[in-house]
């Protein structure tokens, strides 16, 4: 691999930058200055990019406890996304599998394994996804059977067969976790707007095997574990 491109993936800038500080003798390989972008390089060599060595990653895992008020994106001109959370990340094409609205919290799986993304979202093989949710007034057991057998949520689109457990239901405010099977835009919230009922604050609580790490706190990542990894790339072979 060209020695720019290894630099530029590893997030030291741009293609361009990168150029420009070869040229300027900015970066060692393996113990000696190198001032050609097209010098070729690989996993073995030891690269030093302004006094700090450079490791190549070709796949980065994150799991975000994602904040409300953050954009699904990996990019965003005007908005902080929840790329732009990981602030240890190495690789510079990190994107989040799947989305969760701006005001939604809770668990999000950032990397840059497209294969992995493409299994955990393809709603044929109905990776399950849990969410914590409120909303205003009362959820009944008779709504339940409704979303297990399949709600209607308009003329365009009835959802999977879903799994409503009521925490608690009061007039005014009531709790559940939903098991979902895919992720149409805005799922949750219409499913229950086609009940009548506003959600209030909603929070995803696991996708497929990958459980969030509640001591991360709002806003906070970590690479995701050996285990995790496994359990992930288990269920793309299901």
């Amino acid at each position: 691999m060209r020695l720019d491109k290894f630099l530029s993936d590893m997030g030291a800038g741009t293609r361009s930058e990168v150029k420009d500080a070869i040229r300027r003798g900015k970066v060692c390989l393996n113990g000696s200055p190198v001032k050609k972008p097209e010098t070729q390089v690989c996993e073995s060599d030891v690269v030093i990019w302004d006094g700090t060595p450079i490791t190549y990653t070709v796949m980065e895992y994150y799991m975000l406890y994602k904040p409300s008020g953050i954009l699904s994106a990996s990019r965003d001109k005007k908005a902080e996304t929840v790329v732009d959370l990981i602030t240890e990340k190495r690789r510079k094409d990190l994107f989040p599998v799947g989305r969760l609205d701006k005001d939604t919290e809770g668990l999000l799986l950032i990397t840059n394994d497209g294969a992995l993304s493409h299994r955990l979202l393809s709603p044929k093989h109905h990776v399950p996804k849990d969410y914590y949710v409120r909303v205003d007034g009362s959820i009944t057991e008779e709504m339940a059977v409704r979303f297990l057998r399949g709600l209607e949520v308009d003329k365009e689109f009835t959802a999977l067969p879903a799994k409503l457990q009521i925490i608690r239901s009061g007039e005014e405010e009531s709790e559940a976790e939903l098991t979902i099977y895919e992720g149409k835009f805005h799922q949750v919230k219409r499913m229950f707007a086609a009940e009548g009922l506003t959600v209030t604050y909603l929070k995803r609580l696991s996708m497929g095997s990958l459980k969030l790490d509640e001591s991360l706190g709002r806003g906070g990542f970590r690479a995701l574990t050996k285990e995790e990894l496994a359990g992930l790339y288990k269920e793309m072979e299901a």
